[in-house]
C-alpha cells in the first residue's frame, strides 16, 4: 500500500473547507422547474436568436459573435485588448470623475470568482493575513479566503432594511492592531442577498482611511439592475486602492460563458494579469462577450431584458405584500432579486416556516428559490430571483398556496401543544 494519507498530505484548511452550496445542490432542474434561486437573467442571453443561426465560420459578414471556428486549434488572445476596451466604453460614464478608463485598468477572467481568488493570492500571505467582509454577503469571499488559508474578520452591515456599511465599525477595525493584517475589504453593491446599493460616500470613507494599507474590493455583479450611473468602476482612476468587480452573468444573461472583469489601477491590474494563467479566457467566451457588449448588437438587448425584469420586479413588490404570511421586504430593490420574510402564525419572521416554504415550493410546486434565513440579519427570509412574466405568475400562486399549507399545519401543531399543556400531557 502507498504511504499516501490525504489527512496529513492535504492542507488542513482545505480538508476543513465547506464548499459554496446553491439550491440546485438540493433540487436539480428536470426541465419543468422554475428556477428563481441563482439570480440568473430569466430572459436569456443578450444575443439575437437569428444571429446565432447564421454561418459563423467566417468573421467577414456574420452578424453574430465574430468567432472563426477554423482557428480554434490556436490559443486565444492572452491580453483581450478589444474586449477590455468594450468594457471600458460601457463604464466610462464620467458620472463620478472626468478621468477615463483604459484597457490598462482591466483584468478579465473566469467569472468574478477568479478575480476574488486572484486578489487573495496577490495581497494575502497564507496563515498570517486576513480579509474583512460585511455579512450578510456573497459566500465565495469566505470560501476563497479559507482555500488560501487567509483569516476572516466580519463587520456586519447595519440592520435591515437598509443593510448599509457600518463605516465607524469598519474604520475602527482597520485602525486596530488586528487591522494591520487585513489586506482586503470585500464589499458587495448591490448586496447579495440584500439587494441594497451601498452608499458611495461610505465606500469613499473607507478608501480614504488614513492609516490602513489595503485594498477595497467592490463587487458590482448586479450593478446593471441599479439606477443609471450607479457603478463606481471609473473611480479606480482616482483611488489606487480600489478594485471593482463585474460580470456578464447577470444582466447580460451570460452565466454560461463565465466572464468576469476587475477594474483596478494599472499597477494592480498588472499584478492580476501577471498572476493569471496565460490563456484564462477562451476564444468562444471572448467572441460572445464582445458581441454582448457591442452597442449595435447585444447591449441594446441586455437593456431591453433588464427593463422587462424591472417590470416584473415591480410586480413582485406590489403583489408579495398581499399574500398572507409574507412579511417585510428586507434590503433594497436595486437588483434582479428580492429578500422577503416568511411569517409564522403569530406574524413573526420564522426560519422554520421559511425553510418549509422553500422545500415545499421546490418539491411539490417545481419552483426553486433560495432560503437565506441563516444569514446575518435575515431570519425567516427567502431570496427570490425575478423571473419572466409567466414565471412570476406561477411563483406568486405557488407561494400563496404553500404558505396556506405550511401555516395551516403549523397552526394545527400549535393548537395540539396548547391542548396537551392544558391537560397536563407532556409531549
Amino acid at each position: 500500500m502507498p504511504a499516501f494519507n490525504i489527512e496529513t498530505c492535504a492542507r488542513p484548511n482545505i480538508l476543513a473547507l465547506e464548499p459554496y452550496r446553491c439550491a440546485r445542490d438540493d433540487y436539480k432542474d428536470d426541465g419543468t422547474n422554475i428556477l428563481l434561486d441563482a439570480n440568473e437573467n430569466a430572459y436569456g442571453p443578450a444575443i439575437n436568436h437569428t444571429d446565432v443561426t447564421q454561418d459563423t465560420t467566417t468573421t467577414s459578414s456574420a452578424p453574430g459573435p465574430s468567432l472563426d471556428f477554423l482557428t480554434l486549434h490556436r490559443y486565444p488572445d492572452p491580453h483581450q485588448h478589444d474586449l477590455k476596451q468594450l468594457l471600458c466604453n460601457l463604464r466610462n460614464t464620467h458620472a463620478h470623475t472626468p478621468k477615463t478608463l483604459t484597457p490598462e485598468h482591466l483584468f478579465v477572467g473566469v467569472g468574478s470568482d477568479e478575480a476574488i481568488d486572484a486578489l487573495l493570492r496577490c495581497f494575502c500571505i497564507p496563515g498570517r493575513d486576513r480579509i474583512l467582509t460585511c455579512p450578510p454577503t456573497y459566500g465565495m469571499y469566505s470560501v476563497s479566503a479559507q482555500v488560501n488559508d487567509v483569516g476572516l474578520v466580519k463587520v456586519p452591515l447595519l440592520p435591515a432594511p437598509e443593510f448599509q456599511l457600518d463605516v465607524d465599525a469598519i474604520s475602527q477595525t482597520l485602525s486596530s492592531e488586528e487591522g494591520k493584517t487585513i489586506k482586503l475589504v470585500y464589499l458587495c453593491s448591490p448586496g447579495n442577498p440584500t439587494g441594497s446599493l451601498l452608499s458611495k460616500s461610505s465606500v469613499e470613507k473607507i478608501l480614504a482611511h488614513p492609516t490602513w494599507n489595503g485594498v477595497v474590493v467592490l463587487d458590482e455583479a448586479y450593478i446593471d439592475f441599479a439606477p443609471e450611473d450607479a457603478s463606481l468602476a471609473e473611480l479606480v482612476t482616482e483611488y489606487p486602492n480600489l478594485v471593482v468587480l463585474q460580470t456578464l452573468s447577470k444582466a447580460f444573461g451570460l452565466a454560461g460563458i463565465r466572464l468576469g472583469a476587475a477594474f483596478a489601477s494599472p499597477e494592480v491590474a498588472r499584478l492580476l494579469n501577471a498572476l493569471k494563467a496565460p490563456y484564462n479566457v477562451s476564444s468562444p467566451t471572448v467572441a460572445i462577450a464582445s458581441y454582448a457588449l457591442d452597442p449595435k448588437r447585444g447591449l441594446n438587448m441586455m437593456r431591453e431584458n433588464v427593463s422587462k425584469l424591472m417590470t416584473q420586479r415591480d410586480r413582485l413588490l406590489e403583489e408579495l405584500p398581499k399574500i398572507p404570511g409574507v412579511g417585510r421586504l428586507r434590503g433594497g430593490k436595486e437588483s434582479n432579486f428580492l429578500l422577503y420574510e416568511m411569517l409564522d402564525t403569530q406574524g413573526r419572521p420564522d426560519n422554520v416556516t421559511a425553510l418549509a416554504v422553500y422545500e415545499r415550493l421546490a418539491e411539490e410546486k417545481g419552483v426553486v428559490v433560495r432560503f437565506r434565513g441563516k444569514e446575518h440579519g435575515c431570519e425567516g427570509c427567502l431570496r427570490v430571483t425575478v423571473g419572466t412574466e409567466e414565471e412570476v405568475g406561477r411563483f406568486l400562486e405557488a407561494l400563496r398556496r404553500t404558505l396556506e399549507e405550511v401555516r395551516g399545519v403549523k397552526a394545527g401543531k400549535d393548537e395540539e401543544r396548547r391542548e396537551e399543556a392544558a391537560s397536563g400531557v407532556v409531549a
